[in-house]
């Protein structure tokens, strides 16, 4: 079977013949058609998470797919072969980078009629990471203002159709090229974050979704109002996250410590901060899908690769300018 692999961490993604994968008995065997590109695959290429997800190289990369069913294992009841799906594979499981990849029944769900699969390829990981965000952390509720970095983005561009859907209202931050285009998802306040501050623009915001970390993230406590809440996904980790990655305690230790100044400002102000990893969910992937087939979010695809073409996509997470996603594919 042919996949790209990373063999050492700052090390190239390189093609290379893999076996086969071994199908569990609550596994589905999914012949990969479209693997969406996250910057998650080129932070693990790197090695810049390596002291919390603890891959065994030479490793498979690639958080998200979409194809059809050609196996399933001896006690799953939920799919047959031939049938459409889509996934954000376990973070233990991920390699959507190849041909084929067995998926745990519990993270798969049917992909969304009305959508490609290089449609629904781009949806898994930023469309579950928007969910748990929003709806699960953050609780939104309609009326309530929302503040959603990155508008523009994989994540940004997800998050802005379901906090409309669930009747906030949103603010963004994208670049000038962008304006029209968040405004176009929904956006009902969006500001250039080369010329204007959104600090100095925005205040007594229930939730901000910070993609962008460091001094962006201190700035988004202060718009909160008391009492709400900034949900992290570029860090720092909390030991909450090291809870659920059943980290050593010594880990659990760092983490905190990582996120102590950041907590911390947080108190002062009256606000709380927390660190979100998204995690699989085909439960969750399945309201999605409903969502997606009633047309309140769609998936954006900037650009398609075809898959001879995943060292260079991968290469590409670092140019930005993609609005939404890029995939490939292996039609």
């Amino acid at each position: 079977m042919r996949a790209f692999v990373v063999s050492r961490y700052k090390g190239p993604l390189e093609p290379a013949d893999v076996p086969e994968p071994e199908v569990g008995e609550h596994d589905v065997l999914v012949r990969v058609q479209a693997a969406g590109l996250n910057m998650l695959d080129e932070k693990i290429r790197a090695g810049e998470l390596k002291q919390i997800l603890r891959y065994t190289l030479p490793q498979i990369l690639g958080n998200d797919v979409a194809g059809t069913v050609i196996g399933v294992g001896a006690k799953v009841q939920g799919f047959t072969p031939g049938d459409e799906v889509y996934a954000r594979p376990d973070q233990d499981r991920i390699g959507t980078f190849a041909e084929r990849i067995a998926v745990a029944e519990a993270d798969l769900a049917l992909k969304p009629a009305s959508v490609s699969l290089e449609e629904a390829a781009a949806l898994p990981l930023v469309a579950l990471t928007a969910w748990q965000a929003l709806v699960e952390r953050g609780n939104l509720q309609p009326g309530q203002r929302v503040l959603i970095h990155a508008g523009a983005g994989g994540v940004g561009t997800i998050a802005i159709q379901l906090a409309k859907h669930l009747g906030a209202t949103v603010a963004t931050t994208a670049s000038a090229g962008n304006l029209d285009f968040v405004r176009e998802l929904g956006a009902d306040v969006v500001i250039d974050y080369r010329s204007q501050d959104f600090e100095q623009l925005l205040d007594g915001y229930d939730l901000v979704l910070d993609s962008l970390g460091g001094k962006n993230l201190e700035k988004s406590l202060r718009v909160l109002r008391p009492g709400g809440k900034a949900i992290g996904i570029a860090g720092p980790p909390d030991s909450a996250f090291a809870r659920q990655l059943s980290a050593h305690p010594v880990l659990r230790l760092v983490m905190a410590a990582l996120s102590s100044g950041i907590r911390r400002r947080a108190r002062r102000l009256g606000v709380t901060y927390e660190f979100l990893f998204m995690r699989a969910s085909g439960d969750q992937l399945r309201q999605i899908t409903d969502l997606v087939d009633r047309g309140a979010v769609r998936p954006v695809v900037g650009r398609v690769f075809d898959f001879d073409q995943t060292v260079q996509a991968v290469q590409s997470l670092g140019h930005g300018g993609i609005r939404g996603k890029a995939v490939i594919s292996l039609a």
